[in-house]
C-alpha cells in the first residue's frame, strides 16, 4: 500500500512539473499561445476601459464578466516564455531573458493589479472600476515599455 501511494504520488509531482514546457511541442507553439493569450485578454480590458473611461455605458454585469475574464486570462502568458522562444514572430524582447527577475516583477505586479480590478468590479460600482483601472493599465504599460518591441 506505501508503495502504491509512494508510485502514485510521484506520478503525480512529475506530472505537475512538466505542463508548462510540455504543452508546447514547439518554440512557434507557445508564441502563438501566448500572442492569442494577450489578443484575447487585450478585447476584454478594453471594454474595461471603455467604461471606466466613459466611452461605454457602464453596465456592472458586463465589467464584471470581462474583468474575470481578464483575471484567468492573466496567468496564461508566462508558461509560453520558454526556451527558444525568443526568435521568430514575436515582439518580445531580449530583456525577458536577460533580466528574468524584472520581467517575473513585471508579470507578477500587473496579475496582481488585474487582481484588483477583478475585485473591483465585482463590486459594481464604476467609480471602483475607476480607481482600480489606472494601476492595471499602468501595470501592462510599464511591461510593454520594458519588455515589448513596438
Amino acid at each position: 500500500m506505501k508503495t502504491m501511494l509512494s508510485l502514485l504520488a510521484t506520478a503525480m509531482a512529475v506530472t505537475l512539473a512538466l505542463p508548462a514546457q510540455a504543452q508546447f511541442a514547439k518554440p512557434e507553439d507557445a508564441i502563438k499561445y501566448r500572442k492569442a493569450s494577450y489578443t484575447v485578454m487585450a478585447a476584454h480590458f478594453g471594454r474595461l476601459g471603455a467604461m471606466a473611461n466613459g466611452r461605454t455605458p457602464y453596465d456592472a454585469k458586463v465589467a464584471a464578466d470581462n474583468a474575470e475574464i481578464v483575471a484567468t486570462l492573466s496567468k496564461l502568458p508566462w508558461a509560453a516564455f520558454g526556451e527558444g522562444t525568443d526568435k521568430g514572430d514575436t515582439r518580445a524582447k531580449p530583456e525577458i531573458w536577460k533580466e528574468s527577475a524584472k520581467f517575473k516583477e513585471a508579470s507578477d505586479k500587473m496579475q496582481a493589479e488585474i487582481s484588483k480590478l477583478n475585485v473591483a468590479a465585482k463590486a459594481g460600482n464604476l467609480d471602483a472600476l475607476k480607481a482600480a483601472f489606472g494601476p492595471a493599465a499602468a501595470s501592462c504599460k510599464a511591461c510593454h515599455d520594458s519588455f515589448r518591441k513596438d
